[in-house]
């Protein structure tokens, strides 16, 4: 009886090292999308970003998301045009469905005209953040 608990632990500790790992990988890359155009009144501001905005998709219970917030607005002052935009999805719940957010913080980026050109599911590392930053300014819209 003992070695077959002995196992089972195994087995749990086994998979929930996996799933950890899965997580771990995944959370705060990017990934490039060619998604819908954002109005600023879909968000309840006045406009969005000259160049482009970085729009944190968020809720009020999120532990990641007060860290998030200070690292897409230190990133935006570094650049002109740039704008950080943090939206609650608690008050904003179809913009949860739109945009098919499954974790908070979401950030996605907004090119000039407010459409979704990137991704960031989780934290971002700071790194892949200033480099799809500079790739989106750099592209062509």
């Amino acid at each position: 009886m003992v070695v077959i608990a002995a196992l089972v632990v195994a087995a749990l500790v086994l998979v929930a090292s996996v799933l950890g790992l899965l997580w771990r990988t995944t959370t705060g890359r990017a990934r490039r999308v060619r998604g819908p155009v954002v109005r600023p009144e879909d968000l309840g501001t006045d406009a969005l970003g000259a160049r482009a905005t970085l729009l944190q998709l968020s809720t009020p219970m999120c532990t990641q998301c007060p860290p998030t917030a200070r690292l897409l607005g230190a990133e935006a002052a570094l650049r002109p045009g740039v704008v950080h935009l943090e939206v609650d999805l608690s008050e904003r719940i179809a913009l949860a469905d739109r945009f098919q957010v499954l974790q908070t913080p979401t950030t996605l980026l907004l090119d000039a005209d407010g459409r979704v050109r990137g991704r960031i599911g989780g934290r971002p590392r700071p790194e892949t953040l200033a480099r799809e930053l500079d790739l989106l300014l750099e592209s062509p819209a």
